[in-house]
């Protein structure tokens, strides 16, 4: 079966093409790129992208699949039917499974419960440490060759700067990236940001500096070690100077921040609505300037979900002890849509954040709109206006912040390759 995306505005930001442009898959390869493409037969579907974008498929370079251990929360397939749903074709999820993918076993089985189930491409990220524990470096090279792309114990962060050292120095040699977790462990025994909100609620807070001591630290030891970092979910505008700062003398820095920390302030908190409960906490409003202000200068290289499905049971419960975490797969991209349209950023900009750099990150060959390249396609509206509503989404977590909210930005279809595995029901393909 063959595709025809006709008359759609087509960008790549990697090449720079930005344009009304069709564009031809046969297989699972996009074959051509050209102005008024003709391909005709019973074989070839044409698809009428008049006044919508043409995008590759987003990469996502934080979710939790939840599977193996917590299928309750989410399965790779319920997951990746969300992701796509969101213009996601590739995912790489964390390590903090149960149990924890710290072994090639673990990795193979995520490996092939993808291949069979999966609607989108899945990427296993490894653990740093066995068990998460920070105690004994896990064994990263039968993990590389498994299939890994990065190493994290997201959820926590390495306490041991010995342990941390080692791994980066064998993340070099295998050249895959570290993905830290900027958590002092000591500094972060509350659930919400310390500032005025917390003094408001009663709740006991985790100040910025949590964060912004271990992003530091691990800055320092990366860069002895002459290793890549990568430094996920920032919240903090402290975190950002310092990022922007070290990036000057260590040009293997790289971060990335969620939408929920340029979308929501801790203010969102003051209902004790536990959606609201994530790790790192929601920040306050100069947090939330500084955030969009690294996204448009581009200290922040990436925009990632931090998916993180949850029960109900897990949520519906005191503020205190709810789990942490938002179901973002379905939200992000029409959330960081608004940084367009508030004039952060242009929209390629936005794109690259989402494609380029993420493939950059993990050395994957996706996130671009060629010619003999894998036919990972959008099709999306960043005009078109729905309203968020938890009980239709296809994640088996509904614990969402911006559930009846209004977004601006819709996916339409998503291709992965050269497949079409979402389509919205308003769109006539």
């Amino acid at each position: 079966m063959s595709i025809l995306i006709r008359n759609g505005r087509v960008i790549d930001p990697k090449s720079g093409l930005d344009e009304v442009i069709d564009v031809f898959v046969n297989g699972n390869t996009i074959e051509k790129i050209d102005k008024h493409i003709r391909k005709t037969g019973s074989d070839v579907r044409s698809i009428d992208a008049a006044g919508h974008i043409v995008a590759p498929g987003l990469i996502d370079t934080h979710a939790h699949l939840r599977e193996p251990g917590y299928e309750w929360k989410e399965t790779i397939r319920t997951g990746t039917m969300a992701a796509t749903k969101g213009g996601f074709t590739s995912v790489v999820c964390m390590a903090n499974t149960n149990p924890v993918n710290d072994n090639k076993s673990v990795t193979d089985y995520i490996i092939q419960k993808a291949r069979s189930e999966a609607l989108c491409r899945v990427f296993p990220c490894g653990a740093i440490t066995k068990g998460l524990k920070g105690e004994e470096l896990s064994d990263m090279g039968e993990l590389y060759e498994s299939g890994i792309v990065a190493i994290s114990d997201d959820g926590k962060s390495v306490k041991n700067s010995a342990i941390l050292l080692k791994a980066f120095e064998y993340s070099r040699l295998f050249g895959i990236p570290v993905i830290s977790h900027c958590e002092d462990e000591d500094l972060s025994r509350g659930y919400v940001h310390e500032g005025r909100a917390s003094l408001l609620s009663g709740l006991d807070a985790v100040p910025a500096i949590a964060e912004e001591l271990i992003v530091s630290r691990d800055i320092a030891i990366a860069k002895y070690a002459n290793a890549p970092v990568h430094l996920t979910h920032i919240s903090s505008g402290g975190s950002v100077n310092i990022i922007q700062h070290a990036k000057k003398s260590h040009k293997k820095i790289t971060c990335d921040t969620c939408c929920h920390y340029f979308s929501l302030t801790d203010e969102a908190t003051l209902g004790f609505d536990t959606s609201t409960k994530v790790n790192p906490p929601l920040r306050s409003k100069e947090d939330v300037e500084a955030i969009k202000e690294g996204l448009r200068n581009n200290t922040i290289d990436i925009i990632a979900t931090d998916h993180a499905p949850h029960e109900g049971t897990s949520k519906d419960v005191e503020f205190d002890i709810a789990s942490f975490g938002i179901s973002g797969f379905e939200t992000a991209f029409a959330l960081s849509l608004a940084l367009v349209h508030e004039g952060v950023m242009t929209l390629p900009d936005l794109l690259r954040k989402f494609t380029v750099n993420p493939a950059k990150l993990l050395k994957l060959p996706y996130g671009q709109l060629a010619p003999g390249k894998v036919a990972d396609i959008i099709i999306f509206n960043p005009d078109v206006e729905w309203k968020v509503d938890r009980n239709s989404f296809l994640s088996r977590g509904k614990n969402s912040p911006f559930h009846g909210w209004v977004l601006k930005g819709k996916n339409l279809l998503t291709l992965v390759d050269g497949k079409i595995v979402y389509r919205d029901k308003s769109f006539k393909a």
